[in-house]
């Protein structure tokens, strides 16, 4: 017998000045009430870059370029392996779906840490990836 293969999915990271943008689960999707990064299934036929993009826009009304993948682990479960990637947004302003996020907030680490419920592998992301990525640089200003 052949093991099932796990569903593909990505998790988009927007930084914002030292915080992480995370999202408390709505009454629409899997696993409702759990804090973490916004999330979401890779459809057929679409890369991991135009789904980062795809889930921003359903989830948060924002637009989104996907700039690099920095982590990729499965779920507590084993039901799907989760790609991770930082993508920057123009507008920061968010227009969730209520059905998907019942809440959003930006967080430090230790802030994440103190949040219930959340998800192990979003625990170790915050704990053992994010540290080791690169700060968000502020948006260029040109020439002084």
């Amino acid at each position: 017998m052949t093991e099932p293969v796990a569903t593909e999915a990505v998790v988009p990271i927007l930084r914002k000045d030292g915080r992480v943008l995370v999202i408390k689960r709505g009454p629409d999707v899997i696993l409702p009430g759990y804090w973490c990064p916004p999330s979401g299934r890779i459809e057929p036929g679409e890369t991991q870059e135009q789904a980062v993009v795809r889930e921003l826009s359903e989830e948060l009304g924002l637009v989104a370029k996907p700039v690099a993948k920095v982590w990729e682990c499965a779920t507590d479960d084993g039901d799907f392996t989760l790609h991770w990637w930082i993508a920057e947004v123009d507008d920061d302003e968010l227009r969730p779906d209520a059905g998907e996020v019942a809440e959003d907030r930006w967080v430090t680490t230790d802030e994440f840490l103190e949040l219930t419920p959340t998800f192990e592998g979003d625990r170790r992301f915050f704990v053992e990836v994010l540290p080791t990525l690169a700060p968000t640089q502020p948006p260029s200003k040109g020439p002084l």
